[in-house]
């Protein structure tokens, strides 16, 4: 079952804005690993 990258974006960034809410000291690694991500996301072959 392919996952459409559309619909995780918005979840993931839900969830990392919640985090940051809650704990702010996550802000550097949440931003970090988000990019990173998404990054590798972006280099993949569709």
């Amino acid at each position: 079952m392919a996952v459409n990258m559309v619909l995780i974006q918005p979840i993931v960034a839900l969830l990392a804005g919640i985090l940051i809410l809650i704990v702010p000291r996550l802000l550097n690694y949440i931003v970090a690993i988000y990019l990173i991500v998404v990054g590798i996301i972006g280099l993949m072959p569709h």
